[in-house]
């Protein structure tokens, strides 16, 4: 979700390696960094939204492939990109994804066309998604168990939740001050930075054991994830009994279909199927789908309605979001020492009724909000539930998996929780153009946007449902079965 901080979990690895000469804090400044540029990207663009539908003549609709194809390739191959890290190095996978990432960066900044700024958008996804898992394997790998690894994996979580706090606040000043192009083009200075930095200070580490590297996996998995949205998308406009919605919507089935069938007898599959028969696993896994699907539409719906309806400038947006930043952050802070008082899977469903009350609130915006009345409020509680609910999900995930699977299934979670973001952003979005269309004006926004958190609370509701009835409470309950 856009501003949610990335879940963090390390796995003790076989492994050779040659521990870096550099100095501690020099590793990692250069690895958070990295995880920095990767969170903040998915929500920098969220405030310059409207500033690149008039510069590029996007539609309302087209504006959230901009998001979309982000989050969609970061999520599909991000598995992909932890085992590639293993195998090939964690320095060589952490520089070459952060090469894509920054020349990504700067095709997107330069397009002049909206096909020019998605693909490149697209590129980004895949370059972050190499990038993050080596951000994390090279912290776990360049300090010894204790102490000194706690502090780094704490400090790189604090850094992603700082990256997706600030990136409202970050976007609205670079929009407002110079262009919407530069959301994108800052990554390049500070990518290349980073990369002369890790090219000279960081050492090469891999896993002893090689595995095979499931590209077809995650290739037909962000395939059919992507025409699963396209077709979505296509129903606003053509309705539901149309070819142009049914056959992306049928093909993204069948390539979904297929990357289960290679998934089943991959030697080293992306995503092991058997996993899925911990209740622990299955259960958190659904419960995340869902709450991504509502909780990351709610930077995006925000940042239209504050300056589509409310008429707020870039750095006013931005500036505007601050509160609900921090509210996020804190919640992700308390949240560890809440699930020890409360038990993780009762703070999951105390946090997702937080944010869904948050969202039914602001489903009630109209053409006459204002910030303190309209904004201020619900957008704290859909923050503070936010950040509340993700830890104890992931906690409950990686419960009954075996050590050696506790980073696997920590992927499996930040995966389950960026698709169902992507397919979350399109049925909203949809949701949302539908009711804009039969109106007229400021209003007929409003109310597209109002409908969107809406259901969004609804998709919210579905998620504690699951929650209530199938999350295991205490450990020994995460068996199979």
């Amino acid at each position: 979700m856009g501003g949610m901080p990335p879940i963090a979990a390390s796995a003790t690895l076989p492994e050779t390696t040659r521990r870096t000469a550099a100095p501690a804090w020099l590793v990692m400044l250069l690895v958070c960094a990295g995880q920095f540029l990767v969170v903040l990207d998915v929500s920098v663009v969220n405030v310059a939204l409207p500033a690149m539908r008039t510069g590029l003549g996007l539609s309302e609709l087209g504006l959230q492939w901009i998001v979309n194809a982000y989050v969609i390739t970061f999520a599909g191959f991000m598995l992909l990109g932890g085992r590639a890290a293993d195998i090939f190095g964690r320095k060589r996978i952490f520089v070459l994804g952060l090469a894509l990432f920054t020349v990504a960066s700067l095709g997107g900044a330069l397009a002049q066309q909206p096909w020019q700024l998605i693909a490149a958008r697209t590129v980004q996804g895949v370059g972050a998604a190499v990038l993050s898992p080596a951000t994390l394997t090279i912290l776990t790998t360049s300090f010894p168990t204790g102490p000194a690894r706690t502090h780094a994996i704490a400090t790189w979580t604090a850094v992603g939740a700082g990256g997706g706090a600030v990136g409202g606040l970050v976007g609205g000043v670079l929009t407002e001050y110079l262009s919407w192009r530069w959301v994108l083009l800052i990554n390049v200075p500070v990518g290349a930075l980073v990369l002369a930095g890790a090219a000279l200070w960081l050492t090469e580490s891999r896993q002893a054991a090689a595995r095979r590297l499931d590209v077809p996996g995650a290739v037909l998995v962000t395939g059919g994830l992507a025409l699963v949205a396209y077709g979505i998308v296509q129903t606003e406009t053509d309705g539901w009994r149309s070819a142009s919605a049914l056959l992306p919507l049928a093909a993204g089935l069948v390539v979904i279909a297929a990357f289960l069938a290679v998934e089943a007898r991959a030697k080293a599959p992306l995503m092991p199927l058997g996993l899925f028969r911990l209740r622990s696993v299955h259960s958190a896994n659904g419960a995340m789908v869902l709450a991504g699907a509502a909780m990351f539409s709610m930077w995006y719906f925000l940042s239209l309605y504050v300056q589509n309806v409310l008429g707020y400038r870039p750095l006013e947006a931005g500036l505007s979001f601050i509160p609900h930043s921090l509210s996020i952050v804190l919640g992700s802070k308390v949240a560890p020492r809440l699930m020890n008082r409360l038990g993780a899977k009762t703070l999951a469903i105390a946090g997702a009724v937080i944010s869904a009350s948050g969202m039914a609130w602001q489903g009630t915006m109209d053409v006459d909000g204002t910030y303190l009345g309209t904004i201020l409020g619900p957008g704290i509680l859909m923050a503070l539930g936010a950040g509340l609910t993700a830890t104890p999900i992931a906690a409950i995930a990686t419960s009954g998996a075996a050590p050696a699977d506790q980073g696997l299934v920590s992927g499996l979670i930040n995966t389950s929780r960026q698709m169902g973001g992507a397919l979350g952003l399109s049925v909203l979005s949809t949701v949302a153009a539908s009711r804009i269309e039969a109106g007229h004006g400021p209003k007929a926004l409003a109310d597209g946007y109002g409908l969107a958190f809406q259901v969004g609370s609804m998709i919210l509701l579905g998620s504690i449902l699951l929650m209530i009835i199938a999350l295991p409470r205490r450990r020994a309950d995460a068996a199979p079965g």
